[in-house]
């Protein structure tokens, strides 16, 4: 078989895969999973802000150790876990379906890599936490902020791993400014067809994520913030994740009150990953 009848091949699996409908619903499940994550770590961070931390990270580790020590917990982790998976396929799925574009000209080349740079950022995001939350369901997570230290410093270890490092710090702020940027000049609605919708709930769409976005813009980019300090200053101990990112909140003037509005932010995005498994994607 030829090299283009080989991706032809693989594009129209793709397109059948991102058509199944057993996948589109699983993936839905993963939407809805995904805003449980961002509620469960806007609760923590609430809890951080106000002094009632109960002992956990207030990022993704955190959320999923809560979840882990719910009656029923380990199960809706398999259950998180599955629809994750889903997303990361629907992903890749999205991935060969504008391989096409990519040999096109102008505009069509430009759209086709930025849905396809999307697509693979998303799926590995939803892959990494898919493998947290099985880790957690069998019994052997760990804080998110002691696994990014540990990795950090094996980077370090490595040939240019300080520049390494710093250059994956300054990727995160960059995706954080865009992420800000995305919010408030309501980008994401282009992502949704909200074409039969009423106004009430557009309207709500539209609050959702412009709050949404720029809160999950902000705590990303102080993330990728102290993973570049961490390369500056050559410490390791410095790259703590979301959590750190929380903490530096708090520990600014008018933390409580700063932390208070990322947490409502963060609950927001949640509420919108809600909102977008109810609504088909604009292609």
């Amino acid at each position: 078989m030829s090299g283009h009848g080989t991706i032809g091949s693989a594009a129209g699996a793709a397109d059948r895969a991102g058509n199944s409908d057993v996948l589109e619903h699983l993936a839905r499940v993963g939407l809805v999973a995904y805003g449980v994550v961002h509620l469960l770590i806007a609760w923590l961070a609430l809890q951080l802000a106000w002094g009632q931390g109960g002992g956990q990270s207030a990022d993704q580790s955190g959320a999923l150790a809560t979840l882990a020590g719910q009656p029923l917990g380990r199960p809706l982790l398999w259950l998180l876990a599955v629809g994750l998976i889903a997303l990361a396929v629907w992903q890749a799925a999205e991935v060969l379906r504008w391989r096409s574009g990519l040999v096109s000209s102008g505009d069509a080349r430009k759209k086709a890599l930025g849905k396809t740079a999307k697509s693979i950022v998303k799926a590995v995001v939803y892959v990494v936490l898919a493998v947290l939350a099985i880790r957690f369901a069998t019994g052997g997570g760990q804080s998110s902020a002691a696994q990014q230290q540990q990795q950090t410093a094996g980077v370090f270890a490595w040939p240019g791993g300080r520049w390494l490092v710093g250059v994956a710090g300054l990727v995160l702020v960059g995706v954080g400014v865009y992420l800000v940027y995305k919010g408030v000049s309501k980008r994401f609605l282009q992502e949704i067809d909200l074409a039969q919708t009423p106004p009430g709930a557009r309207s709500l769409v539209e609050k959702l994520g412009l709050v949404g976005y720029p809160a999950k813009g902000m705590a990303l980019g102080l993330v990728g913030g102290l993973l570049a300090y961490a390369a500056v200053t050559f410490d390791a101990a410095r790259a703590s994740g979301l959590d750190g990112a929380m903490r530096t909140i708090l520990g600014a003037p008018f933390g409580q009150v700063l932390l208070t509005l990322v947490a409502v932010g963060i609950a927001a995005f949640g509420a919108f990953c809600f909102v977008r498994a109810r609504y088909p994607q604009r292609t």
